[in-house]
């Protein structure tokens, strides 16, 4: 048992029922959070008993604050998982990071605060019906009574809230729709309601994934040439009101409720790219990595 930290998270911690007295084993290294500085940089300033009302709070402040960025790889760096580089990356240096970094932070602070939660291997379907290895993680989280999916770091498609897992009920965030649909096997699949319809983001099935587990997918995600977040750009967010994707030198915004399906597309110049990266996602790079991956816009430069 770690010893309670000082500050104003120990001071609702107590008035919560010591939320933070959780069993010795960490898997996800909660034990060694810093949870006042992530609340800080998400802006959280709810209760941290462990219920859905919580649970929606941190995701939507996580979703809303934290980007969804893959620079590290595209700069040929490696990306680590353990917990101290995860909040020095997305915490303490204000950067964002993908689904592995993302939602290994947000499990280590579920439990943290005492959620009863597993991690998932999912298939992305955004590309249609064919079938793709497992590479992306989510969380399943069981609170109040009812199963929960969520998922922090799935990037512009991604939810802003956890939703639901009520098969076939439509969950309504801002302007965007999401559902669960299941199929044989168990399987769980988060859907988006779009300009033509329902569409698939990803299916997961029942078995769990574990920290381990995270880092082969890791491996392969931020080194493998046939990887896309690999050679390219990926910074995305979502709002209530509007999706944003720049994918190497393509800058996308899809509206929320644009009936025609319409999106703005426009091109990113290398010179653009330090100023976009600030104001569209808050994200603040350093002048000699700007260089760098602005030749991943312009080949020749």
């Amino acid at each position: 048992m770690t010893a309670t930290p000082a500050g104003p998270v120990a001071e609702r911690e107590s008035a919560a029922g010591s939320v933070a007295e959780f069993v010795a084993e960490s898997v996800w290294s909660g034990d060694q959070l810093d949870l006042d500085a992530y609340l800080a940089r998400i802006g959280y300033t709810g209760g941290l008993e462990p219920t859905a009302e919580t649970l929606r709070g941190l995701h939507r402040a996580h979703t809303a604050a934290i980007p969804f960025e893959n620079l590290e790889a595209a700069l040929e760096r490696e990306v680590r998982l353990d917990l101290d580089s995860v909040q020095r990356k997305l915490v303490t240096e204000r950067r964002g990071g993908y689904c592995y970094e993302q939602n290994s932070l947000f499990a280590a602070v579920l439990e943290r605060l005492g959620f009863v939660f597993t991690a998932h291997g999912a298939r992305v379907r955004t590309a249609g019906p064919t079938l793709r290895p497992i590479t992306h993680v989510l969380l399943r989280v069981v609170v109040d009574g009812a199963e929960w999916i969520a998922d922090t770091g799935f990037g512009g498609p991604g939810t802003l809230e956890p939703v639901e897992v009520r098969v076939g009920t439509p969950t309504w965030q801002g302007g965007w729709a999401y559902e669960v649909a299941e199929e044989a096997g168990g399987v769980r699949v988060l859907r988006s309601l779009g300009a033509r319809g329902w569409s698939d983001l990803y299916a997961f099935a029942p078995n769990p994934l574990y920290p381990v587990d995270v880092v082969i997918l890791n491996h392969f995600t931020s080194t493998h040439p046939l990887s896309r977040f690999t050679g390219q750009i990926v910074v995305q967010r979502v709002t209530p009101q509007a999706r944003y994707s720049l994918v190497r030198d393509e800058l996308t915004v899809t509206r929320a409720g644009a009936a025609d399906g319409a999106e703005e597309r426009r091109k990113v110049s290398a010179a653009e790219l330090s100023e976009v990266l600030e104001s569209t996602f808050g994200l603040v790079i350093a002048a000699a990595d700007i260089e760098r991956l602005g030749r991943l816009h312009d080949p020749a430069r």
